[in-house]
């Protein structure tokens, strides 16, 4: 099975291979196996982070004295907003095992990997990278 994942910029690339590692122990599951060895895995970053246009703020005052005047002013550059887009990606290839099938005492037990709240992994799936 190929197990895509993806996980937000603030979860970084071990976030996303959290996310990919557990997705493949519940999916081992849900596919009615109990072990899995991963085979294969890639990584990719598409996160991106831009500076929106900023501003310029300028206060002054003016003074008035014997048939002149003066104006004293400041300027200050303020930043616009960042904005971070696009996620951490990750794909690894799983290969599957039932109990007492050849290779299976090599391979990782799914239910183990998930904890002892394994079902409630199974049912509802990973909605988050910690």
């Amino acid at each position: 099975m190929l197990i895509d994942a993806g996980a937000a910029p603030a979860c970084g690339s071990q976030g996303a291979a959290r996310v990919a590692a557990k997705t493949a122990a519940i999916e081992t599951i849900r596919a009615g196996y109990d072990r899995y060895i991963i085979a294969g895995g890639a990584a990719q970053n598409n996160v991106s982070v831009s500076q929106m246009p900023g501003s310029y703020q300028t206060a002054g005052t003016m003074n008035y004295g014997r048939g002149y005047g003066s104006y004293n002013a400041t300027t200050t550059y303020v930043p616009g907003p960042t904005i971070v887009a696009g996620s951490h990606d990750r794909q690894l290839s799983v290969v599957m095992f039932r109990e007492g099938e050849p290779g299976a005492e090599q391979a990782i037990d799914a239910k183990s990997a998930l904890g002892p709240e394994w079902q409630d992994l199974v049912k509802s799936g990973v909605r988050t990278c910690l």
